[in-house]
């Protein structure tokens, strides 16, 4: 099923999944599988603790946060599709980047990590059934479907990515 297919755009995660490239959200997620594939792992190991401003992240705890976001996205999206009409709650960002051990990881094990939590994403929604995609629920007082969290899972992970090379990429010039 593609972007074409979700009953409605959910409002706030459509700047994730206009990212990302029409196309079945399965390939999505499988061409979005790996860091390596968004951008390489020496480039970022060489940035270190750098920020391109005061109080912004580093680059591993931005690899953290996009693990932390696939991980609960992936959540929500295997209660909707159980058809669980529990409203799923927002979390706060910025306090789940304060107690992480990002600062005490390398890039390198972030991404074995993220290669590890899509994989495991990519299983779960290759068991949906097109019903199930469609099923919709609200998480962070949203309306969204199961499709649109697939997307947005993969759109999420390339605006992080958008960021580090626009913004963390030149502190290496």
């Amino acid at each position: 099923m593609t972007q074409n297919d979700l009953p409605a755009m959910p409002p706030f995660f459509d700047r994730y999944i206009n990212l990302v490239p029409k196309s079945d959200v399965l390939d999505a997620l499988k061409q979005a599988a790996s860091f390596d594939a968004l951008i390489d792992a020496p480039t970022l190991e060489r940035l270190g603790d750098r920020r391109y401003a005061p109080g912004k992240w580093t680059v591993t705890d931005i690899l953290q946060h996009i693990i932390d976001t696939e991980r609960i996205l992936a959540y929500r999206a295997l209660r909707i599709a159980r058809n669980d009409k529990t409203p799923l709650p927002g979390f706060d960002e910025e306090s789940f980047a304060e107690f992480t051990n990002a600062a005490n990881r390398t890039v390198a094990d972030l991404y074995e990590e993220y290669e590890q939590q899509r994989a495991s994403t990519i299983r779960l929604f290759s068991s949906f059934t097109d019903e199930m995609l469609l099923r919709s629920g609200t998480a962070s007082d949203k309306p969204i479907s199961t499709l649109a969290l697939g997307f947005v899972l993969v759109g999420h992970a390339q605006h992080h990515v958008n960021i580090l090379r626009e913004r963390y990429l030149p502190l290496l010039a």
